[in-house]
C-alpha cells in the first residue's frame, strides 16, 4: 500500500472564486478522501488521503487553482496515513 495523507494551505485570491468546488472536483476525480475549507484569514486549507501519485496530482492542481483564482503561496505538510476519511467534503 502506497497511501499518504497531506495537508495543503493556499493563499492568494482563493476565496470567492470557486476554489473549494475546484478542490472537491479534483479530489473526487482522483479518488481521494478528505476535506477542504475556507479559513478566516482568507486562505483555503485541505487535507487529503489516498494513493501517493493521486495526492501529488491533487497538490499540483491545487497549486494552480481555478481559472478565476490565483495561488500566491502553497504550503504542504505530509502526514502519516490514517484512513480517517470515507469521502471528500467541503466544510465551513
Amino acid at each position: 500500500m502506497n497511501d499518504v495523507c497531506a495537508r495543503i494551505r493556499v493563499s492568494g485570491r482563493v476565496q470567492g472564486v470557486g476554489f473549494r468546488y475546484f478542490a472537491m472536483n479534483w479530489a473526487e476525480k482522483l479518488g481521494l478522501c478528505g476535506w477542504v475549507r475556507n479559513n478566516w484569514d482568507g486562505s483555503v486549507e485541505s487535507e487529503v488521503e489516498g494513493d501517493r501519485s493521486a495526492v501529488e496530482e491533487y497538490i499540483n492542481q491545487i497549486k494552480i487553482g481555478p481559472r478565476w483564482g490565483h495561488v500566491s503561496k502553497a504550503d504542504v505538510e505530509y502526514k502519516t496515513y490514517q484512513g480517517d476519511y470515507r469521502q471528500f467534503d467541503i466544510t465551513r
